[in-house]
């Protein structure tokens, strides 16, 4: 083949001189239309390439009812493959286009063909290497969308990954592009990579430390997109967005984005409520104070008063009966409040807000549900409720946590007790008046 294309070029060549075209000029307008016709043959091949693609590999395609290759081809991963063809045309054409052309004004002809072939096969690799890059970076960000239509997706992201392979991908196209260009052996610049790497790991030290936390938190299945997580350091408390090499997003409540390095969620203290979103229900631990100085025995009219609430009436009527035949033991029990055994106001309190938990409909009642008295302070004793709601979104759950303290601060009056508070200007000023 080669010999042919020499003789149809010698052919052209004296076809040229028989209308005088000769010389320098003569030589350049030789080159122009051997390169003219260069181009037509890999236009019309590069048509040709992608007639084949559209006919066959998009019936194909579509045909299939998987749709992963439907990504394939959106992405335009078939349609970059067929710019090979013509570009591996023109490099293997290149050397029998220049050896057609004679270079009469030329002291060293050989010398002149030979450089240009060698830029030119140059230039048609560079540009392989470049539609190569391309192809790989097209096919991994098709990859990137295949992987979120699968249910593991959620589970392990694999974004920084990817991106990580994109980076290696430019690097090495970015060095083998330098190498054809400058005429250096790859082996011998990868020996001399290791002080560059050094460099390159002050450079992107947060690239790397991210690149390392995000295998962590992928192999450990620490988080994931959509947790909810709080994190003080960087005040963020939402649901993840996005997790990248470099960066994670958490969508905080308040609608703000908050942006923090990827390692962060390695190296600080991290909420994760995932164990939350999982369980039957979601947590109430919260106190009141009581006012210690309104703490006493029951009396018998305030017995009398609370057997009248039906939660805890039966209690009420049991422990009476029960007391009053233990106290038989003691002779002296009615001369003080101190012999026998009592009722306090704030037991029975504590024991009705334990019934009306239990008979409460949004609350879990599967799980720990208790009502405990905390060490006493200089603000009172606080009484905590501890317990789970069965709804978990956070508006119902804060709108049930409120209903349960409004009824227990308006019901706290009937047991003779009273909620500490620190005085306001409106105590003093009712003490004065």
């Amino acid at each position: 083949m080669g010999d042919n294309l020499k003789i149809m070029f010698k052919h052209l060549s004296d076809w040229l001189e028989t209308w005088g075209l000769t010389g320098a000029f003569g030589q350049f307008l030789h080159l122009t239309i051997l390169l003219f016709l260069l181009f037509l043959v890999c236009f019309a091949i590069d048509r040709l390439t992608r007639s084949v693609i559209k006919v066959f590999i998009h019936r194909l395609v579509k045909r299939t009812e998987n749709p992963f290759d439907d990504i394939l081809l959106e992405k335009g991963v078939f349609r970059r493959i067929a710019h090979f063809v013509p570009a591996l045309v023109v490099y293997y054409m290149l050397p029998h286009i220049f050896n057609g052309v004679y270079f009469v004004d030329s002291a060293e002809p050989d010398a002149v063909l030979k450089a240009l072939i060698a830029f030119s096969q140059k230039a048609t690799a560079i540009y392989m290497i470049i539609i190569g890059t391309a192809v790989i970076m097209t096919g991994l960000s098709a990859l990137m969308e295949i992987y979120t239509h699968l249910d593991v997706s959620g589970r392990v992201p694999i974004r920084g990954y990817i991106q990580v392979v994109k980076f290696l991908v430019v690097l090495i196209a970015g060095i083998w592009i330098l190498s054809t260009v400058f005429g250096f052996p790859l082996k011998g610049f990868f020996t001399g990579l290791g002080a560059f790497m050094a460099v390159l790991v002050i450079v992107f030290r947060d690239t790397l430390l991210g690149l390392m936390a995000s295998i962590q938190l992928s192999v450990n299945k620490m988080v994931r997109i959509g947790d909810w997580v709080t994190i003080p350091s960087r005040n963020a408390d939402g649901t993840i967005l996005d997790i990248t090499v470099n960066t994670v997003k958490v969508e905080n409540w308040d609608k703000t984005i908050t942006t923090m390095p990827t390692y962060s969620l390695v190296s600080e203290s991290v909420q994760h409520w995932r164990g939350m979103e999982e369980s039957n229900g979601r947590r109430i631990k919260r106190f009141v104070n009581i006012d210690m100085g309104t703490v006493h025995i029951c009396s018998e009219e305030l017995l009398d008063r609370l057997e009248k609430i039906h939660l805890i009436s039966d209690y009420i009527k049991s422990k009476r009966a029960e007391l009053a035949d233990m106290n038989r033991k003691y002779p002296d029990a009615d001369q003080s409040v101190a012999n026998g055994i009592r009722l306090t106001n704030l037991g029975v309190f504590r024991k009705y807000l334990e019934c009306y938990l239990k008979e409460h409909p949004d609350i879990q009642h599967e799980m720990t549900t208790m009502v405990r008295q905390l060490q006493p302070t200089d603000r009172g004793i606080p009484i905590e409720i501890y317990g789970f709601t069965s709804e978990k979104a956070w508006e119902i759950y804060e709108n049930i946590q409120s209903d349960i303290f409004d009824h227990v601060l308006a019901v706290i009056p009937e047991f003779e007790l009273r909620v500490f508070q620190n005085p306001t200007g409106a105590d003093f000023k009712q003490l004065v008046s």
